[in-house]
Parts: structure tokens; C-alpha cells; sequence
């Protein structure tokens, strides 16, 4: 039976890829910066160019495309009437048309993306404290061939015994060079997550189909 293979585009960190791979999966990440993981296994560039290059079959693509134009936390600046709502409008055109690429490069594919003003709904909304990070930050998956996210690890309760500024640890990050990127890294618990549940439902399917 062939290798899982996956593609993990818009991520320089290599947490979702790094727990793909202790899956099972040969992964390639993608992303204009390098990768902080094994640069043998990143495609640094443009992620249309990365779904081409990766590999002649890719089973999984799971995309985190850049954010700040897209969501509601922005609204004071990329809005109608804002000043940049032109990026905001362009942001929109290259995420759909990503998303629409991946699917026809994939047969799973999952993206991730904050509360945000996209023109089609995601498939359900996770956050940190449902997978063992006592933290609140709500987001998006858009899901096509595969299930929605079960919760591994409810820290709730735990939660809400700190202080706001713990809880809310990524918005509270003090002004840096590296803030942004910071904020974009996936919690490693929600990495975890992701690819042992996708994992299990792409082998499943593939023992169904085998049958």
C-alpha cells in the first residue's frame, strides 16, 4: 500500500507537519519563509508552485493562509469604507481560489483560519482549551472530505482559574518583530489532534475501498 503523503502549506514552524509525520505521513510544509523544522522537507515559495512540487499523489493538504486581511479583528482597517479593503477583497479571491486548488489536488483537506469574513462558512469552530492548552483562541476549520475535530484533552476548568491575560496569552503578546508569527503558530495539542484523527478516517476510508 502506498505511503500517506500530506502537504501543510503556509507553515514555516513544522508543528503540523512534525505530527504528520509521527503518523505516518510523508509531509512537506510550505511557506515563504524557511522552515524552523528540516528544511529537506519544506518547499519554500509560492503554495500554488508547492501543491505542483510536493508529490504526483497528495492525500491530505492542510492550509493556514495568512489571516490579517480576513479576519473580524481587522474589521477597523480592511472593511468597507477602510482603507485597506481593497487587500481585504484580494485576500478573499486568493484564499477561495487556494482552498478550490487544494481540492483538486487532494482528497482531504482541511484549512484554518480565525472568526473571519469569508464568503462560505467553516465546518466547525475548536479551540486550544479542547485539546489540552488552557488558552482561548477561537478557529475556523473548513473541512471537505473529512470529519470535524473531537476534542482530546478539556482544560476548561483550568482555564478559567487564570488570569485574562493568560488565557487570552496570544492577543496580550507584547508589540515585536516576531509577534505576528508567533500568533500564527498552531498549538501543538490541535496539531496532535489533527493529524492522528485524520489520519485514522484516511485509513479507514482507504480499508473501505480496498473491501
Amino acid at each position: 500500500m502506498r505511503s500517506l503523503t500530506a502537504l501543510v502549506l503556509c507553515e514555516f514552524s513544522d508543528t503540523v507537519g512534525s505530527a504528520l509525520r509521527r503518523q505516518g505521513f510523508k509531509t512537506f510544509t510550505n511557506d515563504i519563509l524557511p522552515t524552523e523544522g528540516d528544511s529537506r522537507w519544506h518547499i519554500q515559495g509560492d503554495c500554488f508552485d508547492a501543491m505542483r512540487m510536493a508529490f504526483r499523489e497528495t492525500d491530505l493538504i492542510i492550509m493556514h493562509p495568512p489571516c490579517t486581511a480576513l479576519a473580524v479583528s481587522g474589521n477597523g482597517t480592511y472593511a468597507k469604507g477602510k482603507p485597506k479593503h481593497s487587500e481585504r477583497l484580494a485576500a478573499i479571491d486568493w484564499t477561495t481560489k487556494l482552498f478550490e486548488a487544494a481540492k483538486s489536488e487532494a482528497t482531504y483537506v482541511c484549512m484554518e483560519n480565525p472568526v473571519g469574513i469569508l464568503p462560505f462558512k467553516p465546518t466547525q469552530y475548536i479551540q486550544p482549551w479542547q485539546h489540552g492548552h488552557p488558552e482561548q483562541k477561537k478557529t475556523g476549520l473548513w473541512m471537505h472530505n473529512l470529519p470535524p475535530l473531537e476534542p482530546t484533552d478539556n482544560v476548561y476548568r483550568e482555564m478559567m482559574k487564570l488570569p485574562r491575560s493568560e488565557r487570552e496569552r496570544t492577543w496580550y503578546m507584547s508589540p515585536s518583530e516576531n509577534r505576528g508569527h508567533e500568533r500564527s503558530k498552531t498549538f501543538p495539542g490541535i496539531a496532535d489532534a489533527l493529524a492522528k484523527q485524520f489520519a485514522a478516517h484516511i485509513k479507514q476510508e482507504r480499508r473501505r475501498e480496498k473491501k
